[in-house]
This record gives structure tokens, C-alpha cells and sequence, in this order.
């Protein structure tokens, strides 16, 4: 098994870099990395529903689909992430316990005792601090788990909160846990490189026939291209989400507004817009010139720019009107 710690923290990269390895490097792997601050969403889950996408704006927060199932998580470079990838055994899709003693061996040498519980994640004191998930392709098993040491909660809570509209979807939807970071339990105070080194001299001395690896110049190449072309674009992080319904209405002075939508692969299918307001136009000149648009503030924004909605709904701009489809 190779010993991998990758620097990049761009997480377009690191996420691809799973996927490389899985499909590309006949080695078993054991990958260490951490990202900048990112919302990344489960592999079966709606991207839309999980994300407070004005707060992942406003921050300047990347938003990234995995392979793996499970809930949308935060990183940054407070999290430590761990991935195994090994040749498949039926006995080891779904025994978490086997992928994360190792961790919990770990966090033992630091005075830390951490617990499988449930499904799929580690707890300290009741309080969760490692969720993981796994993928089976091409005769391999990919084990992955995301490390709370010292997340910035404050921006853990604000991405993951959705935003209060009603939405019926086919996705997944995340179970939200209490959570801690690992530093808070530490007998001595660690910043989150030191743990980083520590956690992999730990797997480089405990596990048996492991050796040192690292990227060469074809890896990166290799790398960068399949992020390019997969995991920077709307259509894989946003566009794979399942289909689903949504509705919100909002109360103006002009009177209320109710926007009722479905979409499919992304792309808004059915819209009808209800309401006691005015307009000199008919509603469905607008209702059309959603349709066949992609379910994203700025493919919507260019479709209205040079559309008169308030002589639809008089009294409503453009930016009003897209606060209800989001």
C-alpha cells in the first residue's frame, strides 16, 4: 500500500484525485489531503436542497460532488480527510469499524477516545467528529472519512442550513448531528499541521507492508484534467441532483407572489406562478421564459435581464423574483 500525503487543498483536485485512484493506479492507496473551505455533497444527494447557496456565495465557499453516498459535509483546513482505496472484499463493503480503528488507535495515543457509532461515524463523548462513506468500482473498495479537528463551526452551520423554501426531492436527505472538534478534547493544545503529520507517521509506523508514495508529474496532468472536466462544472455538482418540486411565496407590498417548479437534470421543466397582484402582461410570458433554463442564479439572471417582469408582476424586479426560486 502506498502512503500518500497530498498538499493541494483545492478541492476540485483532491476530489478528482479520489477518482484517478480508483480507476487509474493498480496500487493500493492510502491518501491523506485537506481542502479549502467546501461544501461537498453525497454522490445520490440533491445539491440545491443541502447548500445555503447565499451563504456558500457570500463567503467565497467552493461546492463539490463526491463519489460516495452519505450526507453533505464541510471542509477546511481544519479537517483532515482520509482515503483507502484496496482491491474489493464483500466482507469489508460497509464494516466501518476494520477502515476506522486505525483513527481511533490514533487518537488513543493522544489521551482521545473515540467510538464507532451507528452506521458509519466516529463520536467523542457523544458528539460526532468523523463521518465516512464508501464506493465499490472496478474491483476496488474507496474508504473515505472527513476528520473534524478544528473546523470553523460557525461556517460548518451556515453552509449546511438550507434555505426556507418547501422542496420534495428524490435525493437523500443529510442527517444533522451534534459535532465536535477533536482539538477540544486534547490534554495539549495541536494545531491542525501538526495532527495532519502526526496522523500519517501514525499510519506510516502501525500499518504492515506500507510504504511512502507521492505524485509525479503525469499523476498531477492527469488529475487537473478529469477536475476540469468533471469536478469544477455546474453539471456534475449541481446538474447530478435528483429531480425534484419546489415552491415558496413571499408577501410584498404589491401583493403576494407563489412560484411553484419542477426540474429535471437540473433544468427547470414546469413553472406556474400564482399570486393577487397586476401585471399588463400575462403571467405566462414569464412562466416560458424560465422554461428550459438551468435551475443556477446566473443562467436565470441572463434569461431576465432584458425581460420586462414587472409588467408581469407590477412592482417586482428581477432580483426579487429570483429570491423566490432559490
Amino acid at each position: 500500500m502506498l502512503l500518500i500525503k497530498n498538499t493541494s487543498t483545492n478541492p476540485y483536485f483532491n476530489l478528482a484525485a479520489e477518482e484517478y485512484f480508483l480507476d487509474h493506479v493498480e496500487d493500493e492507496i492510502l491518501l491523506l489531503w485537506r481542502n479549502d473551505r467546501t461544501v461537498v455533497v453525497g454522490r445520490n444527494q440533491n445539491a440545491i436542497e443541502e447548500i445555503n447557496l447565499d451563504y456558500v456565495k457570500e463567503n467565497d465557499i467552493s461546492v463539490v460532488r463526491r463519489l460516495t453516498g452519505g450526507g453533505t459535509v464541510f471542509h477546511d483546513i481544519g479537517n483532515i480527510n482520509y482515503t483507502i482505496i484496496q482491491k474489493y472484499d464483500s466482507s469489508l463493503f460497509s464494516d466501518y469499524e476494520f477502515f476506522t480503528k486505525p483513527i481511533c488507535e490514533f487518537l488513543k495515543t493522544l489521551g482521545v477516545n473515540a467510538v464507532l457509532s451507528g452506521r458509519n461515524d466516529l463520536f467523542i463523548d457523544g458528539k460526532k467528529f468523523c463521518g465516512n462513506a464508501q464506493a465499490r468500482r472496478n474491483g476496488k473498495i474507496m474508504h473515505h472519512g472527513c476528520i473534524l479537528f478544528s473546523a470553523d463551526v460557525a461556517d460548518l452551520t451556515g453552509c449546511l442550513k438550507p434555505n426556507p423554501f418547501k422542496i420534495e426531492s428524490k435525493g437523500v436527505k443529510s442527517v444533522r448531528s451534534y459535532v465536535t472538534n477533536i482539538s477540544e478534547h486534547l490534554k495539549e493544545p495541536m494545531d491542525a499541521d501538526t495532527f495532519f503529520n502526526q496522523l500519517y507517521y501514525s499510519f506510516k509506523e502501525n500499518i504492515s507492508e506500507i510504504k511512502e508514495g507521492s505524485l509525479n508529474e503525469n499523476d498531477i496532468y492527469a488529475i487537473n484534467s478529469l477536475a476540469k472536466k468533471k469536478y469544477e462544472t455546474w453539471d456534475w455538482n449541481f446538474g447530478q441532483s435528483p429531480d425534484y418540486t419546489a415552491k415558496k411565496s413571499c408577501k410584498y407590498e404589491f401583493g403576494v407572489v407563489e412560484v411553484c417548479f419542477s426540474v429535471e437534470d437540473g433544468i427547470i421543466q414546469k413553472m406556474k406562478i400564482y399570486g393577487d397582484f397586476f401585471g399588463t402582461k400575462d403571467i405566462s410570458q414569464l412562466e416560458m421564459q424560465c422554461l428550459g433554463v438551468l435551475h443556477e442564479k446566473e443562467a436565470l439572471q441572463n434569461v431576465l435581464n432584458n425581460f420586462p417582469i414587472g409588467e408581469c408582476i407590477w412592482g417586482i424586479n428581477a432580483k426579487q423574483f429570483l429570491e423566490l426560486l432559490f
